[in-house]
């Protein structure tokens, strides 16, 4: 990517303001409190992708769903996933259990998961393609996600804060353009170039509707929000700008309207030195980082800014454990000691983890 724009945070929140919370008085959600402006020693301690398959307890009830989009737009199986994690842990937070793809699945495109290929979506590339979209018909499916977020704020621990979430426009659209995952994102990238109108058409239907989601969520429950832009280093400056801050700047004021006292995590994966640049211009309260950020950078680069870090240690650090586990949990925590900050991995846990190591990571941060 190109060298980040100056930093010029001018956004809806002035400088050393507290970010939002469910209410004006201190919660009782320990994870909640960063965003209140306290910095916590220990941090608050979630993972992404908490809840999967490198947990035996997931694998079953996985068989026990059917297929993965079973599985998410089950209730009761989607809860009792984002709980196991929580038993076996007691992270300071639950994130929903559902998929970046709920969304395009709820507007119509075709969505299949296939065992050992990953998704497969049924192309958008033409104005007929995007014709097909309905968002007046996502309320059946949405509905079935929220019932879970009713149920999870009613089954986790009291002090256990709930995080709903989506997928990012940007991200979002480059598996609807491509019809599955891909290393470079060449489809949406090209369509972004070639016919901007037409791709901005799709971007804005992935703005409303995700704001329709997550507006949902809250009112179902949910403390907090993160928006999953795993595709966000894709992109020189120029279309970070448009199609990476802009949607999300979008989400994020309506949201804000809606729920001022909700806090919203950015997740601008691979974003680099453009993260500063995406804290100024969208108003997240959180920025997670990923894995290529330096903690250091972590600690500096946000100093002067009312935004909340996360991050940021490698997934494959849980699957070595040992002593290069417990070392680099020890330096994180150490340059990110009196900041405002929540400890968590630079991207999701991956399926190989042994979960023995999980509880030895959560064991470190809280210092047991």
């Amino acid at each position: 990517m190109s060298a980040p724009k100056p930093s010029s945070r001018t956004g809806s929140r002035a400088a050393g303001q507290p970010t939002g919370s469910r209410s004006p008085g201190k919660s009782h959600r320990r994870f909640l409190l960063p965003f209140q402006g306290e910095a916590l020693s220990p941090p608050p301690v979630w993972l992404m992708r908490q809840a999967g398959r490198y947990l035996p307890e997931y694998r079953a009830t996985r068989d026990e769903a059917g297929s993965f989009l079973d599985l998410c737009y089950s209730p009761r199986h989607a809860t009792e996933v984002t709980l196991q994690p929580i038993r076996r842990y007691g992270f300071d937070a639950a994130i929903l259990f559902a998929d970046i793809l709920v969304v395009p699945d709820a507007l119509g495109q075709k969505v299949t998961f296939e065992a050992g290929e990953g998704p497969k979506l049924e192309p958008i590339r033409t104005a007929a393609d995007l014709a097909r979209l309905d968002p007046a018909k996502t309320g059946g499916k949405f509905s079935l996600i929220c019932e879970t977020v009713e149920r999870l704020r009613g089954e986790l621990p009291d002090e256990t804060a709930l995080i709903g979430f989506c997928g990012a426009p940007w991200t979002v659209a480059t598996y609807m353009v491509q019809g599955e995952g891909s290393s470079d994102q060449a489809e949406a990238r090209l369509w972004a170039y070639r016919d901007p109108q037409g791709f901005q058409k799709l971007i804005d239907t992935l703005v409303e509707t995700s704001i329709d989601y997550l507006d949902r969520q809250v009112k179902a429950g949910a403390d907090a929000l993160q928006i999953f832009d795993t595709w966000a280093g894709t992109l020189p400056d120029n279309e970070f700008d448009k199609w990476v801050v802009a949607p999300t700047k979008a989400i994020v004021a309506a949201l804000k309207e809606r729920h001022p006292e909700v806090p919203i995590i950015g997740f601008p994966r691979g974003a680099g030195g453009a993260a500063l640049w995406y804290v100024d211009e969208t108003g997240v309260d959180g920025i997670g980082c990923d894995t290529a950020m330096p903690p250091y950078m972590m600690s500096e680069a946000f100093e002067d800014e009312d935004v909340v870090v996360q991050g940021n240690l490698d997934p494959l650090l849980l699957v070595a454990g040992g002593d290069a586990l417990d070392e680099r949990v020890d330096e994180i925590l150490e340059l990110m000691e009196g900041r405002r900050f929540i400890f968590n991995l630079g991207h999701g846990i991956v399926p190989q983890t042994p979960p023995e190591n999980v509880a030895r990571l959560v064991h470190r941060v809280r210092g047991e």
